[in-house]
Order: structure tokens, then C-alpha cells, then sequence
């Protein structure tokens, strides 16, 4: 067994101990301690208020949480208008992120701010962002990472499983380690296997290794479909970043990286890190950090450099 795989297998039995006592698959009591409220606007951009709520017991809906902490008008299905006199504009939508999971994207949608409850450690965020090439369906984000891995999604916790192509074994040790430091441990097992949708999963690859995984198939349909701002071209080796109405803004090419995340209607998200090959692969792992992700959508990653999605 190489270096990098003992490695990697070494820090997947480290944590498989405290897989099973995280509780994992179990849904926490309603309540505000350690929950966060953060007004953006612009996909986040500019931060217009975050908010420390006060520790207490009580069940209570997010829009309800919003409107105690702060001026709120709504609709009657739950959708954010104004708040504190930022009104959206013709064009424009509030858009809420539990733990960085969407809530309100889907037509129909019945998970909404006024539809389920705060539990302790939420991250609730409302972004004020044009809408135009908007997501259809419920997406996901990067900016509020360690969540939705150490605090789940409408107050389940779900296991997190790394899922690692062949050739990018070094970069998943690295992975594995970082969730594990934000308190977070994950299994580890290879590129495919498949781990349900139960489960937050994290595919680490270049896109040729992703191609064909229905995270990449979300992606590259667009960010109307996947929220994700950003495409890969010439057989994966160049990464096409996108402004917020869906234009082509830029093209990087050798060592460039993504991380994003991504959801197919299921309560889990996907998360991608990968690249148009194993530098920048590399370069988006070295991005996995509360500092580097904090209120992005997702981000690329070119010479040193963090691009937030979609560029302005």
C-alpha cells in the first residue's frame, strides 16, 4: 500500500469511531443556541447584518427568528420581501440557505422559512440577488461551511462520506483531514461507489475523473438547474466562469479548481472538489476552510487566487 493510502486509510479508521457516536441520521431538538442569522446581498457580496441569536428552547420557524430579530415584510407563502427596509426590486429575490441548503428554489416547494424549525448551530442566511439565470430547482452552497456537515440539514445530521478518484488519493488524506479539524469526521471510499441520498458526499477528482456522477451531469446542465456558476469545457480542461445572468466571464485553464456543492431535490448535498486537473484539484482543497468559503455560492480557484461564483 502506497504512503497517501495508508494515510487515507489510517484517518478513515480514526474517524469511524466517532462516525458512530456524531448521531448521525438523528434529527436534534428545535432551539436557537449557537444559531447565526447573515443578510447579503449580491450572492453575497456585500454583508449587510449578521446576527447572534439569543440561546433559547423555543420552537420557532425561521421567518419567525427573522421577524424577532429583525423588520421583516413577507407573502403569505413564506417569501422574503424586504428586511430592514432592503426591499427586493423588480427582478431581484431574497433567497434563504439553511446550512447552506436552499429552501425556497423549487416550485412547490414545501420546505420554506415558514415551514420547518431552527435547531441549534443553524446558520440561517438571506441573500438579496438578482434572479435572472437563478436556479430552478433547490440548490446548495458553499458559505456556510463546517454546515451543513457538522449540524445537518432541517435538523438531521447526516454522515459524510468522501468519495476519491483514483489518481487524486493524496488530495482526499487532505479532505478527510480538513472535515475532521472542523469537527467533522467522514469515511472514505472510492470514486462511484455511491453512498445514497442519506448521506452528504463530497467528490474529489478532476472533471474527467467526475464525469458521468450525477453532481457533474447537475453542473454541466447549467446554473438555472445546478446554482453553480460555472462549467467546464474542452473535455474538462478549462473551467468557464459565469456572471449572474448565465454570461461567460472568463476561462481558466491548467491548475484551475472548483468547490461547489449541489442538490437534487433530496435534503443532502453534493459537494464538488475538483478541477481541470490534480493542481487544481489540489488548489480547491486547500480552499476547504470556514475563512476561504464564508458567504460564497462556490468558488474557482486560479493562481492563488479565490473567484467567488457567479463573478461580478
Amino acid at each position: 500500500m502506497s504512503s497517501p493510502a495508508r494515510a487515507l486509510a489510517a484517518i478513515a479508521v480514526a474517524v469511524a469511531a466517532s462516525l458512530a457516536l456524531a448521531g448521525c441520521g438523528l434529527v436534534s431538538r428545535a432551539g436557537t443556541a449557537g444559531v447565526t442569522i447573515t443578510i447579503t446581498r449580491d450572492f453575497g457580496a456585500r454583508v449587510v447584518r449578521v446576527i447572534d441569536v439569543a440561546s433559547s428552547g423555543r420552537s420557532m420557524t425561521a421567518l419567525a427568528l427573522l421577524r424577532r430579530e429583525a423588520r421583516v415584510r413577507a407573502a403569505r407563502d413564506g417569501q422574503v420581501l424586504s428586511i430592514d427596509g432592503l426591499a427586493a426590486a423588480p427582478g431581484q429575490r431574497w433567497s434563504e440557505f439553511v446550512n447552506g441548503v436552499g429552501t425556497l428554489d423549487g416550485p412547490g416547494d414545501s420546505v420554506g422559512p415558514n415551514a420547518h424549525l431552527v435547531h441549534p448551530g443553524d446558520r440561517l442566511w438571506w441573500d438579496l440577488r438578482d434572479r435572472e439565470a437563478g436556479p430552478a430547482l433547490q440548490t446548495a452552497v458553499v458559505g456556510a461551511f463546517p454546515e451543513p456537515f457538522r449540524h445537518g440539514v432541517f435538523g438531521k445530521r447526516f454522515p459524510t462520506t468522501v468519495e476519491c478518484a483514483a489518481d487524486a488519493t493524496s488530495v482526499c488524506t487532505g479532505v478527510a483531514a480538513a472535515l475532521v479539524r472542523a469537527g467533522t469526521p467522514a469515511a472514505t471510499q472510492e470514486l462511484g461507489t455511491g453512498s445514497g441520498q442519506d448521506t452528504v458526499s463530497v467528490l474529489v477528482g478532476t472533471w474527467d475523473d467526475l464525469r458521468g456522477t450525477l453532481a457533474a451531469d447537475l453542473l454541466a446542465a447549467g446554473p438555472r438547474v445546478s446554482g453553480v456558476y460555472a462549467r467546464f469545457a474542452r473535455g474538462g480542461t478549462a473551467l468557464v466562469l459565469e456572471d449572474a445572468a448565465g454570461r461567460a466571464r472568463r476561462t481558466l485553464s491548467a491548475g484551475a479548481g472548483l468547490l461547489a456543492a449541489i442538490r437534487d431535490n433530496s435534503a443532502a448535498p453534493t459537494w464538488l472538489i475538483t478541477g481541470t486537473d490534480l493542481a487544481g484539484v489540489r488548489a480547491a482543497a486547500r480552499a476547504l476552510t470556514p475563512a476561504a468559503l464564508r458567504d460564497h455560492y462556490a468558488i474557482a480557484l486560479a493562481g492563488g487566487d479565490i473567484l467567488a461564483l457567479p463573478l461580478r
